[in-house]
């Protein structure tokens, strides 16, 4: 027990001498976040947890107008650049990429794999040249962003961060630059915090990269999922650019997510924003209530009837029964045709089947019954006394007013 007390008591003793010792301290390249200590006249210094300090350059923080952006207290983001392993001291440089300043700097980067911030200056064949340090780069145009990019003009005058892949010392230094690279990279560390909160039925937010004739596709953060043109929204949906456009930011729910033996593409994610979409055939009977006259469009043709969109999300059927005021109709196609705006009567509503019965038959709906017209359409025989259809319908009024 003695040796053990001895033993912990020597262990405590060199902590104490030796901050950090037994804790992996952060390696050149690491990213780390820390808080801020204080903001000096030419350097910043934060605090990284576990005994850990780091230094970062004023100009890492600066704004456009040259006033620092942090202030002591808050929580920041850097990429270590240089580790002094006797001092323990660390310096830092922007999460984006630190400044290198001459060629040994830049020789330093390319080593241990840093990033570093350039200059794009012009397009040039195949790619765009960069300026890091004084020295030419060259950065390919597929690895100028994650995607083909086939305009380069936009990225002229951009300072931006870069990987270097290939440097040639000497004079006149030249150099092979990716941004793809860091890219994919953030990407990566991206999409593993995005499935670690990731299940079905969660509800995210996320942007729309693409549109397809089948759907949309939605980047999560790292990760994208589709929704189905189906599931854009409760009404029928075209094509999804009559809904969405590229860019847009929209809440979306997880219905199911399939893995994959492709490991760029490790899961599939199917998605929706027609779940979040509140449920109209909740006061469906109310709103539609029977007798109640209403208008939509005509959404589809069946042989046995014709269905007629309310509002999104909510379709009617008219019986092909229902369609021809007494006159018998083969087809619905006969009488309608897809998309046209018709006026219906509602004769059933059925909110747990998500049913609506329509009836197009307008003189049914102005009180005549279809057998009546249609027994007054036909021609009657000569002498058989029988009048017109008006006079018919006089001669009804009156009985009327005599019973009245």
């Amino acid at each position: 027990m003695a040796d053990n007390e001895d033993f912990a008591s020597l262990l405590s003793e060199f902590e104490q001498t030796h901050p950090g010792a037994g804790q992996r301290g952060p390696k050149v390249g690491d990213k780390v976040k820390g808080k801020v200590l204080s903001v000096g006249a030419e350097q910043v210094l934060v605090d990284l947890g576990g005994k850990f300090e780091g230094v970062l350059p004023l100009e890492a923080v600066l704004d456009g107008d040259g006033n620092p952006k942090v202030e002591e207290g808050d929580r920041i983001e850097a990429v270590v650049i240089q580790a002094d392993e006797s001092s323990g001291s660390l310096v830092l440089g922007s999460k984006d990429g630190g400044r290198v300043h001459d060629s040994a700097e830049v020789e330093r980067a390319y080593a241990d794999r840093l990033p570093v911030e350039g200059l794009v200056t012009a397009t040039t064949k195949g790619g765009v040249e960069v300026q890091i340090a004084g020295l030419r780069g060259f950065c390919p145009a597929s690895q100028l962003a994650l995607g083909f990019t086939e305009d380069l003009e936009p990225f002229v005058g951009q300072r931006l961060s870069f990987r270097i892949t290939r440097f040639e010392g000497g004079r006149r230094g030249n150099l092979v630059v990716s941004r793809r690279e860091l890219l994919e990279e953030e990407q990566r560390a991206l999409a593993a915090e995005t499935r670690a909160r990731i299940e079905v039925g969660a509800v995210l937010q996320g942007t729309v990269t693409s549109l397809q004739d089948y759907g949309a596709f939605v980047d999560l953060g790292g990760i994208e999922g589709m929704v189905h043109i189906s599931e854009l929204g409760l009404g029928r949906v075209g094509h999804p650019k009559d809904v969405l456009s590229v860019g847009q930011q929209v809440d979306v729910a997880v219905l199911r997510i399939e893995q994959t033996d492709n490991p760029k593409r490790p899961e599939k994610i199917a998605l929706s924003i027609r779940a979040l979409a509140p449920d109209p055939w909740e006061d469906a009977e109310r709103r539609y209530p029977i007798g109640a006259q209403v208008a939509g469009n005509v959404t589809r043709l069946q042989p046995f009837g014709a269905f007629v969109e309310l509002e999104p999300g909510i379709e009617g059927m008219v019986h092909i029964s229902e369609l021809g005021a007494g006159r018998r109709v083969g087809h619905p196609h006969e009488v309608l045709k897809e998309g046209e705006r018709v006026e219906a009567r509602v004769l059933s509503v059925d909110r747990e089947k998500r049913r609506i019965g329509l009836s197009l038959d307008s003189a049914e709906a102005a009180g005549a019954s279809a057998a009546e017209v249609a027994a007054y359409s036909k021609p009657e025989p000569q002498g058989s006394g029988l009048g017109t259809l008006g006079e018919l319908l006089k001669e009804r009024l009156e009985q009327q007013k005599k019973t009245d």
